[in-house]
């Protein structure tokens, strides 16, 4: 059966619009074109988030957590309905029913498999339980600039510690994972809340029960925004809504006017120092359940402070997070440096990444309570960070494609691929030329394929039992300096000959010329 959004209203019965025509070209092919929302990678781009993952993992290994690995596809059910969006039916997952009438979907985080699989694995596994997982999730929302329906995310997650000296374990964590990727410290920040201050601050405003959820999502979405709008731009979210420079009109929380100033008081409590935050949080808990929330937050920055680690780790009481799962304290790493946007103008670059506490998420499956915190690294919104910065982990050196060995004479195939067989024996990455163009050709594709040189052996090097070597990074940069055509042919700029003997050795001079 073929794949049915959920999120698009899709079920039985459902038929789509045909879209034959508009993927037709005019001469009756089909047009080749990459679906809204998706991105294809090349070779530097994966090389690059290799290195930055190689780093990740490095330091969540530091950390003790191992890794596992779960499938892209999850019963519905298992995953549950946590996603902050209510403008989309069954909050923008990808669905669809197998041939038993089971309704499955496409993961749209980490977190919720790994519910599933430490309670279907539960006995067996060692409690607390450390782990963490890298891959691809979806989610079936709006695209645009930034936004996409398939990203990466790195998650590592303690499953089975109650105490939220777990919970300032993963701010650190994070913390020394953004300096392993190349952020200098000074340029990001870990941000720390709990969710039990914000509910017990929403429960004294009156926002308690299910009808009141909508509102409860609005007053997050509010809060959420303050580093953009302000305190003024919130306060009206909080009430009637806002109407933004364009016109766009975007309705509010409709509190009134006692609730607004409550929740106004909760988010401007952010002091100059850790221990000045928690002091107003303690004025502005506004239940019992809130300064359960702001003991938790003492206690995560007296461990934060016993580590030396707070002047990357603040207290923030602007830190909401979207997904209705979390339960206690949430984090988030946000990089502070600014980059300009497509306007031109300065902007920080935000958040890369976030977690937190979701005590309730395993006990789903299981009739005890399990409680577990996590943090999650956006990977394609940090790689475009390391990228600006320039990075050394992304950067890297110039990673250069295979040696071509070219083919003077279609009659001795077996003669060169006896060299590619040689240069591949060797460690070396090489490979025979396969198409069938001549000479001009050829080195225009090795040099296309970012080859370091290529292999020559036409009549007259085999009966002199050579070959021919062409650098042509160095060929390039010598051609730059040759005036003409013919200086050219009578310097063959890079170009050299050595015994077929000294293959390999003369190849890993040139290699080993440009750091290969």
């Amino acid at each position: 059966m073929s794949l049915t959004s959920l999120a698009a209203g899709g079920g039985a019965g459902y038929a789509p619009r045909d879209r034959t025509q508009d993927t037709m070209s005019k001469n009756n092919t089909l047009k080749p074109r990459l679906p809204r929302g998706f991105a294809d990678r090349g070779p530097s781009d994966l090389a690059a988030t290799e290195r930055m993952l190689q780093a990740i993992r490095r330091t969540y290994e530091l950390y003790g957590f191992e890794a596992v690995e779960t499938p892209f596809i999850e019963y519905t059910e298992a995953l549950g309905k946590f996603l902050p969006d209510q403008d989309r039916p069954n909050e923008g997952v990808f669905s669809f029913q197998d041939e038993d009438e089971q309704w499955l979907s496409l993961r749209y985080d980490l977190t919720a498999p790994l519910a599933r699989y430490v309670a279907e694995n539960f006995d067996a596994l060692p409690k607390p339980y450390r782990s963490y997982r890298v891959g691809w999730v979806f989610r079936n929302e709006k695209p645009g600039p930034g936004r996409f329906r398939q990203f990466m995310q790195f998650d590592a997650d303690t499953v089975g510690a109650a105490s939220v000296a777990a919970d300032a374990e993963i701010c650190m964590m994070a913390a020394d994972t953004l300096e392993s990727v190349g952020i200098k410290r000074g340029d990001y920040v870990v941000k720390v809340n709990n969710r039990k201050v914000l509910d017990g601050v929403m429960e004294a405003a009156g926002l308690i029960g299910q009808e009141n959820a909508g509102r409860r999502l609005t007053v997050l979405r509010a809060i959420d925004k303050l580093d953009r709008l302000g305190p003024e731009g919130v306060r009206q979210l909080l009430g009637e809504g806002r109407r933004d420079e364009s016109g766009d009109f975007t309705p509010g929380a409709r509190l009134d006017e006692a609730a607004i100033h409550q929740i106004l008081a909760f988010t401007a409590a952010k002091g100059e120092s850790n221990e000045a935050t928690v002091e107003r949080l303690k004025r502005a808990a506004g239940s019992s359940l809130g300064a359960e929330g702001v003991a938790e937050l003492q206690e995560i920055a007296d461990l934060i402070a016993a580590s030396g680690y707070a002047d990357r780790v603040a207290i923030d009481p602007a830190v909401v997070r979207g997904l209705e799962y979390y339960t206690g304290p949430v984090f988030e790493a946000e990089l502070t440096f600014t980059v300009m946007n497509e306007d031109g103008q300065p902007i920080r670059f935000g958040s890369v990444g976030g977690g937190g506490r979701y005590d309730g998420l395993v006990g789903r499956f299981r009739t005890e309570p399990v409680p577990a915190t996590g943090f999650s690294i956006g990977v394609s919104r940090l790689l475009a960070a390391l990228k600006a910065v320039n990075s050394p982990v992304v950067a890297g050196s110039a990673i250069h494609g295979p040696v071509v060995v070219l083919v003077m004479d279609r009659e001795r195939l077996a003669d060169y691929q006896r060299m590619v067989a040689t240069l591949r024996n060797a460690g070396i990455r090489a490979e025979l030329y396969l198409g069938s163009s001549g000479l001009k050709a050829q080195m225009k594709y090795a040099d296309r394929r970012g080859s370091p040189c290529v292999v020559i052996q036409g009549s007259d090097e085999k009966a002199r039992g050579e070959v021919q070597i062409k650098d042509l990074i160095e060929g390039a940069k010598a051609a730059d300096a040759i005036a003409s055509h013919e200086e050219w042919k009578a310097a063959r700029p890079a170009q050299f000959s050595v015994s077929q003997e000294r293959l390999v050795e003369a190849v890993r001079e040139v290699l080993g010329r440009h750091g290969s």
